[in-house]
């Protein structure tokens, strides 16, 4: 027979008052956030008088089991978790959605019956988690010595970083390695197969990879230390390349130079091509029609002064004027 009102409310105060004894080992659940978890709830009792649920001591769901088929009378404590709780009706195993990392705590139940002289009592740890971001890896310090690159990796994860185990997969070798723990240390030499490595991170609700990481790339450094057979080389074509800059200048200086002389060379020949303009002026003075016909003897003395050019014409091939003036002063300088 069930119990009375008056009960069911003294057995609600009783529990918001002391909360409950504990009776068994306490499960440990784990929730992700945003998702659900249930507390499973196992008994053997035929005739249950009320079930209480408990959040870090405080009542958190009140049940009063009926008979019939009416619904069960629950009271929830606080008015904003009544979406968030449900149960099977002649199960009482609570379920509890929307978790947030708010959730984790101590929960517990009381099974109340008029057969039993103390309440049985079962309690649960819950812990809420986050989903993993994806991991993120950092480069430690590196050393590159003969073609050998050693350095470390470090995994870790900038979201949902509670309880957290990391593990590394190395592939490109003959057999694929594995690695516990957020630190991968590295060490590949330049002439080996280009390898991969890859982080992945748990917690007790996801897991996550990251991107792979090239061995070649991440190393690139290695290619620049080289051998003393190498540094030789390149010094050698150094100088060579230097010789050869200065074969070229030295080249180039010396055309400008001949240039220069050929220049020197020609210039007063160019110059020796034209007759000094003196006598041409004195030239044309005398083949002026115009100009007064001076005494023989001034004209024969200007005569032996005037130089003619080579390619002129000779006098007589000169056109005659009518003018008997200038007749008469072409005679006289001929």
């Amino acid at each position: 027979m069930p119990a009375s009102p008056a009960s069911f409310i003294l057995i609600f105060l009783l529990g918001q008052l002391t909360g409950p004894a504990a009776s068994g080992a306490q499960k440990e659940l784990v929730g992700a956030v945003g998702g659900s978890v249930t507390f499973p709830l196992t008994h053997s009792q035929d005739r249950i008088d009320s079930v209480i649920w408990f959040f870090e001591g405080v009542t958190l769901v009140t049940i009063q089991p009926t008979t019939t088929d009416k619904p069960d009378t629950v009271i929830v404590t606080k008015g904003h978790n009544k979406e968030r709780v449900a149960f099977s009706h002649g199960n009482y195993s609570l379920k509890l959605s929307k978790l947030s990392k708010n959730d984790s705590g101590a929960y517990s139940v009381q099974i109340h019956s008029s057969s039993l002289q103390e309440p049985i009592t079962q309690e649960y740890g819950l812990r809420v988690y986050e989903h993993l971001s994806k991991p993120q890896i950092t480069l430690g310090l590196q050393n590159n010595k003969n073609g050998t690159c050693v350095t470390n990796l470090t995994c870790f994860v900038e979201r949902g970083g509670e309880d957290v185990t990391y593990s590394w997969k190395s592939l490109g070798k003959t057999s694929n390695e594995s690695h516990n723990g957020s630190t991968l240390p590295i060490t590949w030499m330049l002439e080996e197969k280009d390898m991969t490595f890859i982080c992945m991170a748990r917690n007790p609700v996801s897991s996550n990879s990251s991107n792979p990481i090239f061995a070649r790339k991440l190393c690139e450094g290695v290619a620049g230390d080289l051998d003393f057979t190498t540094c030789l080389w390149i010094s050698l074509l150094l100088v060579v390349l230097v010789l050869v800059l200065i074969i070229l200048m030295i080249w180039r200086q010396r055309g400008k130079e001949s240039i220069e002389e050929k220049r020197v060379d020609t210039h007063p020949e160019i110059l020796n091509c034209y007759p000094p303009s003196g006598e041409t002026s004195e030239y044309d003075t005398i083949s002026n029609p115009n100009t007064t016909i001076p005494e023989e003897n001034s004209i024969n003395s200007l005569y032996s002064t005037v130089q003619i050019p080579q390619k002129m014409e000779k006098p007589h091939s000169l056109p005659t004027s009518p003018d008997k003036s200038t007749l008469f002063i072409y005679e006289k300088v001929i």
